[in-house]
């Protein structure tokens, strides 16, 4: 566990998230699965839109899982495909009535959080790969141009670090950092 070394006191599960590339092999459990997601339905959203969609795939189902495995980036892939869930995270960038959803990546993000918060306190681990072939994610899952991929989490829980290879094991072991809170918040305006 890495946590997080902070300047100013922030709840546990926060301190306690992080991404890592190394995820166990033993799968988890559908209904632990469903609790991550029913905590990202519970985030905030633009006139309650919930513009989030998720697919997913458990390793077991190896069709789904390779699909989302393809449209990965090289430097996801070698350890990405280990681990037990993949989900694609999307963005439904319009209301019902058509007009466009200028907050729905912003809606998805919220969501995103509330998932990777959840699934650290229930003991698991998630990696976003922004990494990843969009225009792939669109054709192998028929997507309409109105779901816009945005992220694909790899979920998981902890696993050895020296299961990886190189570059991802120096970046498994190295140090968390984080930009100062005088780099990120201005009073006023920015400096």
């Amino acid at each position: 566990m890495k946590l997080a070394t902070t300047t100013y006191p922030v709840l546990e599960t926060i301190r306690k998230r992080w991404s890592p590339r190394s995820f166990a092999s033993y799968p988890v459990a559908p209904e632990t699965l469903n609790q991550v997601f029913e905590a990202a339905s519970w985030a905030a959203s633009a006139m309650n839109e919930q513009p989030w969609r998720y697919i997913y795939a458990h390793h077991a189902d190896q069709e789904t899982f390779q699909k989302l495995v393809d449209c990965l980036m090289s430097g996801n892939k070698p350890w990405a495909k280990n681990a037990p869930v993949l989900i694609l995270a999307l963005a439904k960038t319009q209301y019902d009535n058509g007009t466009p959803n200028g907050a729905a990546m912003h809606d998805l993000g919220m969501a995103n959080a509330n998932l990777s918060l959840e699934a650290t306190a229930l003991g698991l681990h998630t990696h976003f790969m922004g990494g990843f072939d969009r225009d792939r994610a669109k054709e192998l899952f028929e997507l309409p141009d109105t779901l816009q991929p945005a992220v694909i989490i790899a979920l998981g829980y902890l696993g050895e670090a020296e299961l990886l290879e190189e570059p991802f094991l120096s970046r498994e072991k190295a140090p968390r950092q984080r930009k100062p809170v005088s780099e990120i918040a201005f009073q006023g305006q920015l400096k």
